[in-house]
């Protein structure tokens, strides 16, 4: 008869001595648990020698473990005892059969389970204190629309002309809720400390032509602001850069390798419009997002989403009637209100084989050159002449330097 393996064993071993040593230490405050390190040392052994020695023997380890459990649990002495140290007992001895098929992933749930009894009363103050009703709704909202809606749409064209694609466009929605339930997150936790600069970054993955629009208007009413609100402003238009990345990855991951140091110049020029604003940065007077606040709004979403598939839509026909010229003439048009939806129609552009990697280099150039020159017009619109000229400045230097790594790209 064949030895269990060391390997196996070890990790069962190592997985019952982690849990249970996390409640020994929890046993001197609160005596009522009914296991400790030597139970779920044990209870790992026995869960990997018992299916070692065969399924229907590990079944009944399980059984006996759970009414063992069971058991304890009716006999403990604790006025409200709860179910939690229980149910890790019966972990410990899952986690041990584990070990004998996948050792690694059975030490991770038990560093996991560790982690998780550690950080009790942190997990509760954090569930029941720090994030509000609205936050948990739309955090399950946004979980629904990624695991449940999302699996559900057919992740193919489904017109007679080959045009939509209902997963790829519902994708690119969730995203910018992730993104933007993301920055929500991050400036609760930053707090205002960090100003505009914070606010604009963030802000950026939802609207960088809005954001630019309301820090113009914050420098004109506070010029003492004008450093930060600049600042601010590159940090939105380099948040808004960076959506190509995902954009692109999931619509055509080859045409970001193609762009790849279009973009790193683009977004490098921004990092120092930046950082010549943070040298003068002050602290904001605009209060941080409050627990009440939405994280993400849905109809941004949806009318993301909804762009997305016109510019597509347009993009296509364009090309298949007028050719290249036609198609990179609608989503040039585009780019000057939604730089997203017109990057995803390059995208659509060049995985079908409408631009060859030449023209679709040049076509997140005129993107960028597009959108930067309506940009420009929206600071001198909002934030009068010392703020347009510095973002005219800012986004001119952004688009010569792609222009520049396009061209040593040929």
């Amino acid at each position: 008869m064949q030895t269990p393996p060391l390997l196996a064993l070890t990790t069962a071993l190592g997985a019952g001595l982690l849990v249970g040593l996390v409640y020994e230490r929890r046993k001197a405050e609160d005596p009522s648990l009914i296991a400790g390190l030597r139970s779920h040392t044990l209870a790992a052994l026995i869960g990997v020698v018992s299916l070692w020695l065969g399924l229907p023997v590990f079944a009944i380890a399980v059984l006996l473990c759970g009414a063992f459990v069971a058991l304890g649990y009716y006999r403990t002495s604790a006025t409200d005892p709860g179910v939690t140290s229980e149910l890790a007992l019966v972990l410990s001895c899952l986690i041990g059969g584990l070990a004998l098929r996948s050792p690694a992933v059975a030490g991770g749930l038990a560093v996991l389970t560790a982690i998780l009894i550690f950080a009790k009363s942190r997990l509760h103050r954090f569930s029941r204190e720090v994030i509000s009703n609205r936050e948990v709704a739309d955090g399950l909202i946004l979980l629904a629309f990624a695991l449940i809606v999302l699996p559900l749409l057919p992740d193919r064209t489904v017109d007679p002309w080959g045009l939509l694609n209902p997963a790829q466009v519902w994708k690119l929605a969730v995203l910018v809720m992730a993104i933007s339930a993301l920055g929500h997150v991050a400036l609760r936790l930053v707090g205002t400390r960090w100003g505009l600069l914070v606010a604009g970054f963030f802000s950026g993955y939802v609207s960088s032509t809005a954001a630019t629009a309301g820090f113009g208007k914050q420098s004109q009413a506070q010029p003492g602001l004008l450093a930060s609100a600049v600042g601010a402003t590159m940090l939105a238009n380099l948040a808004s850069l960076s959506m190509f990345v995902p954009i692109l990855l999931a619509i055509s991951p080859e045409l970001l390798r193609e762009t790849r140091w279009i973009l790193v110049a683009a977004g490098a020029v921004l990092v120092l419009g930046a950082a010549l604003g943070a040298r003068r940065v002050q602290q904001a007077q605009t209060p941080p997002p409050t627990s009440e606040t939405r994280m993400f709004r849905i109809g941004h979403a949806l009318g993301f989403a909804a762009m997305i598939t016109a510019v597509i839509v347009v993009s296509k026909l364009l090309g298949q009637w007028l050719g290249p010229g036609g198609a990179l003439a609608a989503t040039l048009l585009a780019a000057t209100a939604e730089l997203h939806s017109a990057t995803a129609g390059v995208a659509n552009l060049f995985r079908d084989g409408v631009l060859d990697a030449s023209y679709a280099r040049w076509a997140v150039v005129g993107l960028i050159a597009t959108s930067s020159l309506a940009k420009s017009g929206v600071a001198f619109a909002s934030g009068g002449k010392a703020f347009g000229w510095r973002i005219a400045l800012g986004l001119g230097g952004m688009t010569l330097a792609a222009a520049l790594a396009a061209v040593f790209m040929r």
